[in-house]
């Protein structure tokens, strides 16, 4: 579902590099110069991708990507593939791309996804209803930015999704039918308000970060719907101690007359996206990153979700909680990027286990 296309995008952005770039050398004048080109680290990055849960099954993968630096004061731009296939027969595939350039000043991020996704939901919407549905998936995503000011940047968005939501039996079908849930073609563009004085993406340690964006989904574009969207995403980092970190997440996701498989979710480790719906969502994340020396350290980490409004079914909650901790190795120090195992716990039978590279915000 488009669900599953948030859920990626997350990953790769995860995976963005900071700090020194590995920009392309001039040829070597030397056999000093050529050797030391040789341990030069590589512009490639190939790393696997793994999460497993109760209800997502296990799902493995790779990511590969080129990196590359256009020009001086900008951020490493990003060209990749990546692919994943997981216990319940489910395989997606993206195409991404992260750009930076022009001394930063511009910014541009895209996606394209195409994918099966064979979901199996013990308690959808909350209704104790088991579902299985098969999800054919297709959505491209596209963000431009500029520096306006400082830290301050501007820009517009859009995407584009067509997928088809079957049930795997004609009992599923009727659930399907019963609570209102279908597949549709969608087509959004929107603005976007950014701030961010991080002093890096992967593994801050001081700053803040601020997105507000909205998606207009309009028929006239070519969507099934009409339909409005609008997240806010506020961050906070403060470092303490002996490089510890605490981070703060706060996070809003509005609809307006959004059709049932396009409300907001709960945003959580722990949780499936999409299982529990609503035209409203907001969640607190409180994070201690520990660290034991240069190389390792540890995350603790609480939150909860609140759904609200008038769900497409009534829920048996509406505040579901989180709580977690994990242990990350810097495989770079010098770009500051890490290696993350987390477990999170939520209610009932909501868990999970991750594996990927930077933190999980």
């Amino acid at each position: 579902m488009r669900h599953l296309v948030t859920r990626l995008s997350a990953l790769w952005v995860t995976l963005a590099l900071s700090g020194p770039a590995f920009a392309q050398q001039p040829p070597p004048a030397s056999p000093d110069q050529a050797a030391a080109a040789d341990d030069a680290p590589s512009p490639w990055l190939l790393v696997p991708v793994f999460s497993s849960s109760p209800k997502l099954g296990t799902a493995g993968g790779a990511l590969t990507a080129y990196l590359r630096v256009f020009d001086a004061g900008s951020r490493v731009s990003l060209f990749g593939v990546t692919y994943q296939y997981s216990s319940t027969h489910s395989q997606i595939a993206c195409a991404f791309a992260r750009t930076s350039f022009g001394a930063d000043h511009h910014r541009i991020v895209a996606i394209a996804a195409f994918g099966h996704i064979e979901n199996d939901y013990e308690d959808y919407l909350g209704t104790g209803q088991p579902l299985k549905t098969e999800d054919d998936l297709k959505a491209l995503a596209a963000r431009y930015l500029f520096r306006a000011k400082g830290n301050w940047f501007i820009g517009a968005q859009g995407n584009a999704a067509n997928y088809q939501v079957l049930g795997a039996t004609a009992e599923d079908d009727l659930v399907l039918e019963t609570l209102g849930v279908r597949g549709f073609n969608s087509a959004a563009v929107g603005a976007v308000l950014m701030h961010d004085s991080r002093d890096n993406e992967d593994m801050p340690t001081t700053g803040w970060f601020l997105n507000i964006n909205n998606l207009a989904y309009r028929e006239a574009f070519g969507g099934s719907s009409s339909f409005d969207a609008y997240r806010v995403d506020v961050r906070a980092f403060w470092k303490h101690g002996g490089g510890h970190v605490l981070a703060v997440r706060q996070y809003n996701w509005l609809t307006s007359d959004a059709p049932t498989a396009a409300e907001a979710t709960v945003i959580l480790r722990g949780y499936k996206l999409g299982e529990y719906l609503s035209p409203y969502m907001s969640s607190l994340e409180v994070e201690e990153r520990v660290s034991f020396n240069a190389r390792w350290g540890a995350t603790l980490f609480a939150g909860a979700a609140q759904l609200y409004g008038e769900a497409p079914v009534p829920l048996d909650r509406s505040t579901y909680p989180t709580i977690g901790a994990g242990l990350h190795f810097v495989i770079k120090p010098a770009q500051r990027m890490i290696v993350n195992l987390e477990y999170a716990r939520g209610t009932g039978d909501n868990r999970g286990v991750y594996l990927k590279l930077g933190h999980a915000w």
